[in-house]
């Protein structure tokens, strides 16, 4: 396949990269980000011929430029009020416009055994224990977002709890889009590890102080030591014409545990790309997500599963949720593989259509090589229920309240295990306010 033509972004890119990339000080990090960045330069966007990209189209997005976030353009004022949630007081890292606000942050009162920092500042004191996770070239057809997130992240969080350490309250990342006078492109790196026997809370929250029409990249890289255990809850509700696109990768360890609780709501082109490996003996790794799209919206998920270990169990639960001419994408990858006997995995996924223009398009993916498995998938696309509908109108709800109340009901099930009951009743509240 021909690499597409240079277009405005790309253009635009290799002019500002050239003029305004300054060095880190450290060599093997700077020769990092430059062949990341030459290599999305050189590629270019992918097309929907791109099977990574077969449901997103990014023509759009390519006739776009964006300046490169800086920190004057995260400089403005922000009110830190709209930055909590419910539920969580314990330490916060804060990034606007992709750069660490220190005046936002939460950080006075650190637990024994938690190491919370900026990428930035770990960049200065200490960064050799990054040099792997930060050296990485992405060289797969659908990480191109992440190759121009290492070329160009120079913030990000550092997140690291020690041993046998369970820290008691949740920790809360929040990433903040502000209005600045031209469109920017911000780019966040994160890196978190949990040590053996390890616990911890983490809320990932994605949000916009006012409407604005930034690009956002987010790298995470999670890995979560034998034992350990990981409750990792995400909230995404940035600005509607705004596109953030995000690439995890979690690594389990033996008889670790993670669990994934995921409600995207906002932005015009949301791309969401989650890698996992089960990597030791017994190691679970559990999602549940909703969706939630109107307008013009475009949601894409791609989930990725692996089991590469022993008794290793995976169970994805996942709901979509599209109206007016908004568009979902939904693809459930697992794959078990050679050696990974005993393994138990499962994903679902369901989708709720609420007008005849909307479309969600989802894509079961099922891979198994060892013995004795028990894996299941399945996919469904439909509309409300009729009977339900009309059971409710008879009670004499009106047809918005009652097609509101029957898709509420579908999306909340979902979010049934999450043990926060305070932040389990906001995502309940957010997820109503969006819904038509």
């Amino acid at each position: 396949m021909q690499s597409p033509a240079p277009v405005p972004f790309i253009d635009a890119l290799r002019d500002a990269t050239s003029l305004r990339l300054p060095g880190s000080g450290l060599a093997w990090l700077d020769a990092a980000r430059r062949e990341n960045l030459e290599a999305f330069i050189a590629a270019g966007l992918p097309d929907t011929r791109a099977e990574a990209w077969k449901y997103t189209a990014l023509r759009a997005l390519g006739q776009r430029r964006f300046a490169l976030g800086d920190a004057a353009a995260a400089s403005h004022s922000v009110d830190p009020y709209a930055l909590t949630l419910p539920g969580i007081d314990g330490p916060r890292l804060v990034f606007v416009n992709g750069v660490f606000r220190a005046d936002l942050s939460r950080l006075e009162t650190l637990p024994p055994g938690l190491s919370l920092q900026p990428l930035s500042r770990v960049l200065e004191k200490d960064p050799e224990p990054l040099r792997f996770a930060l050296s990485r070239h992405y060289r797969e057809a659908g990480d191109v977002f992440a190759r121009l997130n290492a070329g160009l992240a120079g913030d990000g969080v550092v997140l690291r709890v020690a041993p046998g350490v369970r820290v008691g309250k949740p920790i809360h990342l929040c990433f903040a889009g502000t209005p600045t006078e031209g469109d920017l492109a911000w780019h966040v790196r994160n890196v978190i590890e949990l040590g053996e026997g390890a616990e911890l809370d983490l809320v990932e929250h994605h949000l916009a102080t006012a409407p604005h029409k930034h690009l956002g990249t987010l790298v995470s890289d999670i890995v979560v030591c034998d034992g350990a255990k990981l409750q990792h809850m995400l909230l995404q509700n940035v600005a509607e014409e705004s596109t953030l696109i995000r690439r995890g990768s979690v690594h389990l360890g033996a008889k670790s545990q993670v669990m994934l609780h995921v409600l995207e709501l906002g932005g015009a082109l949301i791309r969401h790309d989650l890698h996992a490996e089960l990597r030791g003996d017994d190691g679970r790794f559990d999602t549940r997500g909703v969706f939630v799209m109107r307008g013009r919206q475009h949601i894409d998920t791609q989930l990725s599963i692996r089991h590469q270990a022993l008794n290793t169990a995976s169970e994805s639960t996942w709901r979509g949720v599209a109206d007016e001419r908004s568009r979902g994408v939904f693809r459930g990858a697992i794959v078990v593989a050679e050696g990974a006997d005993g393994s138990d995995a499962s994903l679902n996924n369901k989708n709720l259509l609420l007008s005849a223009l909307a479309e969600i398009d989802t894509k079961p993916e099922l891979e198994i090589y060892a013995d004795e498995v028990k894996a299941a998938h399945g996919a469904t696309v439909g509309q409300l229920d009729e009977r339900a509908l009309f059971y409710l109108r008879s009670r004499g709800l009106p047809q918005a309240e009652a097609r509101a109340l029957l898709t509420a009901a579908f999306c909340r099930a979902v979010f049934a295990a999450l043990p926060n009951e305070t932040l389990r009743d906001y995502f309940s509240d957010a997820l109503l306010a969006h819904l038509p």
